[in-house]
């Protein structure tokens, strides 16, 4: 039963590696069993860059989880994000050979597949192939062509590629922890499933999650995945910065920009200063709360003119209906909504993963800055690939639900019958086909 299906998402960020336990309950809102966070610093802008490091920080989370929710983890769903995410539009075909019979789900499985089989640059390899629209002999616009008639079945698609190398760490990271991958999510769509809804999806948005190390974007419209983009900046270079302008350790300018930044400096006081204790034997440093404004607001000032610019990129900044929906870590800062605003000129709101939450005694997911965390676990009940009324006409379906059960048993046990792990989803997922190399 859907129900009692378990899942883990662990997100590996820059700043934290968080993992969650959830099920969902009988109203069919996610219930969060455990939850576990440790400090990461051996992941930089996105990217492994320290393998020991960063599963000394996954075995930490996990184990917290584990304690937490009382279930032993074997399975997870991870993230993945970093500047050498890519993302392009691609047409494919198909001529089927029967005319007389319905387009088929294997039909249009067989279609996506080719997708996998584009040459990418050295060194890449495509992580989602994600449908725009398909045409049957030509007629275009249509978002689900099973059951139509037709002999050339085309299909335009949202193609996202990264780094083999990267992808080859996380393994390699999940795997020396005694885990094993569920799946492999693009972090902004995983925030997706947590912070939009329905509606604003389908009226066009452009979802911001900023995080520590990297800003990710997304932007729907009429319900589909439009652009996918990752900046390579995040709250920790507005830490950097505080840091050197006000002569004070990391540790403190955290302190500063979590306490009293904001975003507008005009929002700031001119006489609120703040004292940080000195260093051995000096005297305390006061810091003007007005000139901390002033740093902030100049950094994400950038941060926004560059996902703005993205967006118009994308061709969508006029299409946009529910402007934009910040999330993530950095989205806590004061009077930012206030400056997307002002140098955008759309719609903005705060993005919180709580619409599909229910009770819970962890209240600390409803943060922002757990939207990707939230959306992981989302991810084992929602696949973010292809429309669901593909998903129900797979006859693999049943199978989906093995891996879950290695959350509820021991980890040796999953790694003992893991083998076949992927070969079992086939079909079902896109993501998970013979010529991905990395599982």
């Amino acid at each position: 039963m859907q129900s009692d299906k378990i899942v883990v998402g662990l997100d590996i960020g820059t700043t934290k590696v968080c993992a969650l336990v959830g099920r969902k309950n009988e109203f069919g809102k996610l219930e969060i069993l455990g939850m576990g966070k440790a400090q990461s610093e051996g992941v930089v802008r996105g990217i492994v860059s320290n393998i020991d490091k960063t599963v000394d920080a996954i075995r930490k989370a996990i184990r917290q989880a584990e304690e937490q929710s009382g279930i032993n983890i074997g399975v997870v769903n991870v993230g993945i994000a970093g500047q050498h995410i890519k993302s392009l539009q691609h047409n494919g075909s198909i001529t089927r050979q029967v005319t007389d019979n319905e387009i088929t789900v294997d039909d249009v499985n067989r279609l996506t597949n080719d997708m996998y089989r584009l040459v990418t640059p050295p060194g890449s390899e495509i992580i989602h192939v994600m449908p725009q629209e398909y045409k049957v002999d030509y007629e275009e616009g249509i978002v689900d062509p099973v059951g139509m008639s037709g002999v050339r079945l085309e299909g335009n698609f949202h193609i996202i590629t990264a780094q083999s190398n990267a992808i080859n760490n996380i393994n390699k990271c999940i795997s020396r922890a005694g885990l094993e991958i569920d799946n492999l999510i693009l972090e902004p769509l995983a925030s997706c499933l947590s912070v939009l809804s329905e509606e604003e999806k389908e009226a066009g948005v452009a979802l911001v999650d900023i995080g520590g190390g990297t800003t990710d974007l997304a932007i729907f419209k009429d319900n589909i995945i439009r652009h996918t983009a990752v900046l390579p900046f995040g709250g920790n270079i507005i830490t950097s910065d505080i840091k050197q302008g006000c002569m004070v350790m990391q540790n403190q300018a955290e302190q500063l920009k979590v306490k009293f930044g904001k975003a507008i400096a005009d929002e700031a006081s001119e006489n609120e200063i703040v004292s940080i204790p000195g260093l051995r034997d000096r005297t305390p440093k006061e810091i003007s709360l007005k000139n901390l404004a002033y740093i902030i607001e100049a950094r994400m000032e950038e941060i926004v003119e560059l996902v703005y610019a993205e967006i118009v990129r994308s061709g969508y900044a006029k299409s946009l209906a529910a402007g934009i929906v910040i999330t993530g870590g950095g989205a806590q800062l004061q009077n930012l909504m206030q400056l997307v605003e002002y140098i955008t000129g759309m719609d903005t709101r705060i993005g919180y993963p709580n619409e599909h939450l229910g009770k819970s005694k962890i209240d600390a997911v409803k943060s922002p800055m757990y939207a990707t965390t939230v959306g992981l676990v989302l991810a084992g009940y929602q696949p973010i690939d292809k429309p669901a009324s593909h998903y129900e006409k797979v006859p693999q379906q049943e199978e989906y639900q093995k891996p879950v059960q290695k959350n509820s048993s021991s980890t040796s046990s999953s790694s003992s019958s893991g083998g076949g792990l992927f070969q079992k989803l086939k079909g079902f997922l896109s993501d998970d086909i013979d010529n991905k190399q990395s599982y």
